[in-house]
């Protein structure tokens, strides 16, 4: 996911993000927000916060701008 060469999320966060409708930036919100109480692990609370903080803090314009598709680590790839 590139806006203007700069990486805006994680790679973790843009795949977590990924499993939600990236249609709407207030509605990704809302979804995620929603999930954050079934998170138990610590980990996953805090990569779900992160992407929130920065969804809080952009507009709706550049929300739109973004193209979310989810990243692989190659270490991470399963080899056939």
């Amino acid at each position: 996911m590139n806006i203007t060469n700069t990486r805006t999320f994680t790679m973790e966060e843009e795949n977590l993000i990924c499993m939600f409708d990236t249609g709407s930036r207030t509605a990704l919100i809302s979804d995620l927000r929603g999930v954050m109480p079934d998170f138990d692990e610590p980990e996953l609370r805090e990569i779900a916060e992160s992407a929130l903080r920065k969804l809080d803090g952009m507009s709706d314009a550049d929300f739109s701008a973004l193209i979310f598709a989810p990243e692989y680590d190659s270490e991470d790839d399963m080899e056939d």
